[in-house]
């Protein structure tokens, strides 16, 4: 297998932080070029110190992490009657009940927006996208950069719904939260893969898969499951009915290493981005009622089992022993 040049837009956040293990954990697959973080769970801030963190906690002090916006594109005005915020599921530091150490690696002075840009720019070869928050960097470079669209392979993304949203009767997080991001990547001709609610909450946590984590008995395993020990109990609250921490953002990385656990179709999705109780909803035409060309590939279903089978065995990878440092206070 070819590996697959990638860079990972995301914003930890508890699933993100499993999302960058899985990546990590296939270096044989993958080769994540770079880690771009945003605002979305938290202050960019407070996202890339945890990207640092979970790459720290890896043993991969190579990796290069990016800060990127602090804001979204436009502010919302009066879309949302929503007090939420990312510490309400994520924790005050983002990452639950799992404390690590402030992380050593150094933060890149590049912004993200523009290593996004340089990176694409100069590859001889198309490069891939995962993206696991809002949509904010993304769709700033392709704002300064239209032509971008043709050096990216495809955008998997996780965001949107077909059915209920999670922060808004109609609306998922990530799109809610920069409503026009996800217009303007939704609109630019770049291939999609757009891993929305109806797939991801397919994957949420058990009691018993987390003891299984535990079992592993690594620094490693024991961080996951203190981070999600936590989002298990939390999130549950948040979405009545959904049994458990719904871990969507690994599902960004878990489709380039094995897509055939994914099933979908081709489809038209228009983002609303009118300033109410609408803002961020995702119409996606499963049925072509419209007409329009397809703009996305939207997952529907996912092998959950085989999900699973492949986020333990990746976390299984992590044993060496230098991780002993880098590793919960209270591992």
């Amino acid at each position: 297998m070819k590996k697959i040049p990638l860079i990972l837009d995301c914003d930890p956040g508890l699933d993100d932080a499993v999302a960058l293990l899985l990546a990590l954990a296939h270096p044989e697959s993958i080769n994540l070029l770079g880690v771009t973080t945003v605002v979305g769970n938290g202050p960019v801030q407070q996202t890339q110190e945890n990207a640092r963190r979970i790459c720290q906690l890896a043993g991969r002090l190579d990796m290069k992490v990016f800060q990127g916006c602090p804001r979204h594109l436009f502010v919302k005005v009066g879309s949302s009657p929503s007090t939420y915020t990312g510490a309400d599921i994520h924790g005050e530091t983002g990452l639950g009940g799992c404390k690590l150490p402030f992380p050593t690696i150094p933060l890149q002075s590049v912004h993200a927006v523009s290593f996004i840009l340089q990176t694409l720019l100069e590859s001889s070869e198309k490069i891939t996208i995962a993206a696991s928050g809002p949509l904010t960097n993304i769709a700033c470079a392709l704002i300064m950069e239209p032509s971008l669209k043709d050096k990216i392979e495809k955008i998997v993304l996780m965001g949107g719904v077909i059915g209920l949203g999670n922060i808004t009767p109609s609306a998922e997080y990530n799109f809610f939260c920069d409503p026009q991001a996800a217009s303007v990547v939704f609109t630019s001709g770049v291939p999609i893969v757009m891993i929305g609610l109806d797939a991801t909450r397919q994957t949420h946590t058990s009691e018993s898969w987390l003891r299984t984590i535990e079992s592993i008995n690594t620094p490693i395993s024991q961080a996951v499951v203190d981070m999600l020990s936590y989002y298990h109990r939390v999130d549950a609250l948040f979405e009545p009915g959904v049994a458990g921490g719904v871990l969507h953002d690994p599902n960004v990385i878990a489709y380039l290493l094995k897509p055939e656990l994914y099933k979908g179709r081709d489809v038209y999705v228009e983002i609303d981005v009118s300033p109410t109780i609408m803002a961020g909803r995702s119409t996606v035409d499963w049925y072509s009622k419209l007409h329009c060309k397809p703009n996305a590939y939207v997952v529907n279903e996912i092998d959950v089992n085989g999900f699973f089978e492949m986020l333990t065995e990746a976390l299984g990878r992590y044993i060496f022993p230098e991780q002993k440092s880098h590793t919960c206070s209270h591992c």
